[in-house]
């Protein structure tokens, strides 16, 4: 009995030192085993991850897409508003540009309705300052016929121009600035351009004729030309009978001019 308690106690004390190395063997084993089954498994999940890496990419690309295709869009749309406002702008210049060359024609037109009447009284003008040009020719016409004139009268006109000769006019001549300025009659503009200038010569030959405070005085035209100056030394003795003269305005004043003398002009003064 005692060897089979022995036998016994010995079988049991094996069979669990076995189980208790056997369950050490197996921890060892799981143990190896965790990694290789963490490995598998992450080898097992590599197709997975790069199958939905894969079906992603194709959503992705979709998105890229679509969003390259509305950036095109939003270009297109950009670009369209733009040359839309490029071409409303150049249409509203351009329609600015016809309006304002509407207006300016309408308004030349208006000045050359407004200057029809203008040039009629132009041409009114010009032909009473013919007229007048006409009637002074035929007076100075029948000026030069040299009317009769009685002994005593061309004695006292000699006598008169004679006493206003000067033998040293430059310095008995004086200009109107060298006199204090002209205080005589003006005549009106249109009056002297039709009767008197340059263009306009005369004798003073039979025209009305006085003497004045010294001074010889004659008629032409409807005014009194008074002689101011002295006429000089080396003129004709009878160039008031024999040359043609004129009335110049220079200088806001009235000078006397010779014909054959132009370079000298005598203060003269006008009255009525």
């Amino acid at each position: 009995m005692k060897i089979i308690r022995i036998t016994s106690t010995a079988v049991l004390t094996l069979l669990l030192a076995s189980s208790s190395a056997y369950a050490q063997q197996e921890r060892q084993n799981e143990k190896q085993d965790h990694p290789k089954q963490e490995q598998s498994r992450q080898e097992q999940a590599k197709p997975q991850q790069q199958h939905a890496q894969q079906e992603r990419q194709p959503a992705q690309k979709q998105q890229q897409h679509a969003q390259q295709q509305q950036r095109q869009q939003e270009n297109k749309q950009s670009e369209h508003r733009a040359q839309q406002q490029q071409k409303n702008e150049n249409k509203q210049t351009e329609q600015r540009a016809q309006q304002q060359q509407r207006q300016n024609q309408t308004k030349q037109q208006e000045r050359a309705q407004q200057q029809k009447p203008s040039g009629q009284q132009q041409q009114h003008a010009q032909r009473q300052r013919q007229t007048e040009n006409n009637q002074s020719r035929q007076a100075q016409q029948r000026g030069n016929q040299r009317p009769e004139r009685s002994a005593g009268q061309q004695h006292v006109q000699q006598a008169a121009w004679q006493q206003h000769r000067s033998e040293r006019w430059d310095s008995d001549h004086r200009n109107w600035q060298q006199r204090g300025g002209y205080n005589g009659y003006r005549i009106p503009d249109d009056r002297f351009r039709g009767h008197f200038g340059r263009d306009h010569d005369f004798r003073i030959y039979g025209l009305p004729f006085l003497v004045v405070g010294g001074y010889p005085r004659f008629q032409y035209e409807g005014y009194w030309f008074s002689m101011i100056d002295p006429w000089p030394q080396y003129w004709a003795s009878d160039w008031y009978d024999t040359d043609d003269v004129y009335v110049a305005y220079v200088d806001n004043v009235y000078y006397l001019f010779d014909r054959r003398y132009p370079n000298v002009g005598m203060a003269i003064s006008i009255s009525m």
